[in-house]
């Protein structure tokens, strides 16, 4: 991803063979990491618990810790596979940020999306993911993920009431790249009974954002209901979604879609596999005999045991989104624990327990970002809302610098990037009463009135002239003036010549399409205006455990080390420093659970 402050998304902005300045930091400190990791592994091996220091709370062959998309997609095959299994989960409830997600899954090739008409190949894909991925990561691993995504969505729809739809229309997010997909390659789970759980569904980790009620929503559908009020597909698909609810309801179903969905209908395959989930059983080491690993270290009912692994232990335990010491030591300032999505159980246990054993870590410095604002309840991660025509982004100088419509990772990148001595952060979305009469905001209907609060906690501002919605958010007025004009000038086009805005086939997705000649412009002309803080936020950390195409953790040296795994965020993400399409974080996290308990089985 471009760190230039133009950053139009053609083949040449993209991650290139030369190193940028990201590139380089990375590899600075995935160098430091492998030292420290080293030292921190011969460290664990020098004195490891003994089997006589801890009772020994049950056997497996294989040992899951951690309760989401990678943890329970990885026990439901070692169960399939004939293996014994077991899954630790720290919360109380299941599903991790999986269940909090929209869980798009992006899986080329995969029978869902080729059965739906999409024009996909595993050249086109193997194409696009190297275009994308750039020298990060290696072919072995870009190849593992493309060979078994396929194999894995077959799987489990055939073990689990799991079903997936098509994202129709939710464009790859570089489409203009060799083997990109305009029509876009992400899927999502179909609509699921919550009854069939049982008392089970009273421990699934809630959703990010609650459905409204008695209404059955798809992640598809939310581009469509934020236009409700002014475009007649997004009133006939806002019918739709109270109809299926209202369809649901007579039929005592407890209807669940996007995160929910996934993460109850993997849960129901483990009940079917008569695989236990242990809750509040946090995690707190890795256990070592001759270097391997053959356990895990827990505290479950007020006791610290061992659990034992005839084959190995798989990490699926998310990342370290919500650890404040781990973010400052692997990453760039601005940074905390407030802004992310991600569960809040992720402080990192699962990679630091990895450290200890020997492990090498990467992509510590990078995050699945993207712009938020800080609300005070919670940070809300900003998607249709920084594309819809009628909004900008301008940093402290009052100046726009990037496009607002790119993939959310790339717009935080460009926060931090662009001048790294003074990073854009916050920047401000600043909009009109016209966009505020129009779309949706987060779950503020249009025309609505925001809460007190946000104007309180100094997330919202909003002022009658834009001079006075400068002073209010402390940039220059003349800058905001002159930026808010030529902004305007360029909606009126149809060209952004400054940042390309709506030159990509991504850009249009949340965009309003009565809005002409570009759906991504229009002017701001309509008092008050509006601006919302923007904060980097994520969906959790994509650096941890270095692995190899097998999902098997490595040490700094490139050895393996024998009984460990990882996959999800608890891993090095397949997709580098960049971001493929929706769903780049769930679809690899249950691939590589599922690569690594096919190796288990095979060992």
């Amino acid at each position: 991803m471009s760190p230039s402050a133009e950053p139009a998304r053609s083949a040449s902005s993209l991650p290139a063979p030369g190193p940028s300045r990201r590139r380089v930091l990375g590899a600075a400190t995935g160098a430091s990491l492998a030292l420290a990791a080293g030292a921190a592994g011969a460290a664990v091996a020098a004195a490891p618990a003994t089997a006589a220091d801890l009772p020994v709370l049950g056997t497996y062959d294989v040992v899951v810790v951690g309760s989401g998309a990678a943890g329970m997609t990885a026990a439901l095959t070692a169960a399939k596979r004939g293996l014994s299994c077991v899954v630790l989960e720290k919360a109380a409830t299941f599903g991790g940020s999986a269940a909090r997600s929209g869980a798009g899954i992006w899986i080329p090739n995969n029978p869902v999306i080729l059965a739906a008409g999409v024009p996909d190949t595993p050249a086109k894909a193997a194409a696009y993911l190297a275009a994308v991925v750039g020298p990060d990561v290696s072919a072995d691993r870009q190849q593992a993920f493309l060979g078994h995504g396929p194999a894995m969505v077959s799987f489990v729809m055939a073990n689990s009431p799991l079903r997936f739809r098509w994202m129709e229309g939710y464009s790859d997010y570089y489409p203009e790249l060799p083997g990109g997909l305009p029509g876009g390659r992400s899927m999502e789970p179909d609509q699921l009974d919550g009854t069939i759980l049982g008392a089970e569904l009273a421990r699934l980790n809630p959703p990010y954002m609650a459905v409204p009620a008695g209404m059955v929503v798809f992640s598809a559908d939310y581009k469509w209901l934020t236009l409700s009020a002014v475009s007649v597909k997004g009133a006939a698909v806002a019918t739709e979604c109270l109809a299926r609810g209202t369809k649901a309801a007579l039929l005592g179903q407890k209807p669940l879609t996007m995160g929910q969905s996934l993460a109850a209908g993997l849960r129901a395959g483990l009940l079917a596999a008569q695989v236990p989930v242990w809750l509040n059983t946090p995690m707190s080491d890795l256990f070592l005999e001759n270097g391997a690993v053959t356990g895990a270290v827990v505290t479950r009912d007020g006791t610290t045991g061992l659990v034992r692994a005839r084959r190995g232990v798989v990490v699926g335990s998310g990342g370290f989104e919500h650890n404040a010491a781990m973010r400052a030591e692997f990453q760039r300032q601005p940074i905390g624990t407030a802004w992310t999505v991600g569960a809040k159980e992720n402080t990192g246990d699962g990679i630091q327990a990895g450290r200890r054993a020997g492990a090498a870590l990467d992509l510590m410095d990078d995050a699945w970002w993207g712009p938020a604002v800080p609300l005070p309840d919670e940070p809300y991660f900003c998607l249709a809302e920084r594309t819809l025509p009628g909004g900008l982004l301008v940093n402290a100088a009052g100046a726009r610098f990037v496009n607002e419509a790119g993939p959310y990772s790339d717009v935080v990148h460009t926060m931090y990037d662009r001048d790294p001595s003074a990073p854009d952060i916050p920047a401000w979305l600043v909009v009109d009463q016209n966009y505020r009469n129009r779309y949706l905001f987060k779950d503020v209907a249009p025309t609505f009135t925001f809460p007190d609060s946000w104007y309180t906690s100094g997330a919202a501002y909003k002022a009658w002239t834009l001079d006075d919605l400068a002073r209010r958010i402390g940039v220059p007025a003349a800058a905001l003036r002159t930026t808010v004009g030529r902004f305007n000038g360029l909606a009126l086009s149809g060209k952004d010549t400054d940042f390309h805005r709506g030159d990509s086939a991504y850009d249009h997705y949340y965009t309003d399409p009565a809005v002409l000649p570009n759906s991504c412009l229009a002017p701001l002309w309509l008092p008050p205006y509006y601006a919302f803080k923007i904060v980097p936020g994520d969906l959790g950390t994509k650096g941890g455990l270095r692995t190899d195409a097998r999902a098997r953790v490595l040490r700094p040296d490139g050895t393996v080390i024998p009984g460990l795994y990882a996959a999800g965020n608890a891993s090095a993400a397949v997709m580098g420093h960049s971001y493929a399409g929706a769903g780049s974080t769930i679809g690899p996290a249950m691939t590589f659970g599922y690569i690594a308990a096919l190796d288990l089985a095979a060992t």
